[in-house]
């Protein structure tokens, strides 16, 4: 039986959106085959259908997580112009950081297994987190293009390694110190902000 272009399509949404979910939460090396077709409720041969291996929709989860911080650090600058910084901060040190570990975001829970896996993942990664930088640094203030990127850079590295230490701590006080840390320090750079 043939499958239209559309069914084809849905399934590997299906399959891709499990697969990051998966890898955020066990981690690479926690996710099978199994484990993802039974997520996505596929077949091994559906997913082989659209990937070839389990590194390939490892590196496609990447890129869609990727994909998506950059997307929603747009719409906030397109909702909120001025104030999208403070949104996007209040956004991850919140909701983000306490939601599902398979729903957070990819910037800190894919980043360490991508420091492990092959060359294309990790060009892949670099080439994604560069469009992340590009989007962030354009909603902020800087007498370059360079001093823009750097806070976009100095950002995105705090929020991804504080919500990481503060997801890792079992003290729900030190978690929120760290939290409220972040908050102060990430308080400099939003004090930039410009007009996009």
């Amino acid at each position: 039986m043939r499958y239209s272009t559309e069914h084809k399509l849905e399934t590997r949404t299906r399959v891709l959106y499990a697969a990051g979910e998966l890898f955020r939460q066990e981690g690479y090396g926690g996710s099978g085959i199994d484990a993802l077709t039974k997520a996505a409720g596929v077949t091994n041969g559906a997913f082989y259908g659209h990937f070839k291996s389990k590194g390939e929709a490892f590196r496609a989860a990447v890129q869609a997580g990727l994909d998506e911080l950059r997307l929603g650090i747009s719409n906030l600058k397109a909702q909120k112009g001025k104030g999208w910084l403070l949104a996007f901060v209040s956004y991850y040190l919140g909701p983000k950081r306490t939601c599902a570990l398979g729903q957070s975001c990819a910037l800190p829970s894919l980043s360490p297994d991508v420091m492990r896996a092959d060359a294309d993942t990790r060009s892949a990664y670099e080439i994604e987190l560069r469009r992340v930088i590009e989007e962030a640094a354009s909603g902020l203030t800087g007498n370059s293009a360079g001093e823009r990127e750097e806070n976009a850079i100095a950002l995105l590295a705090l929020l991804s390694g504080g919500v990481t230490m503060a997801r890792a701590v079992s003290d729900p006080a030190l978690s929120m110190r760290i939290v409220e840390a972040l908050e102060r320090k990430v308080g400099v750079i939003a004090s930039s902000v410009e007009e996009p």
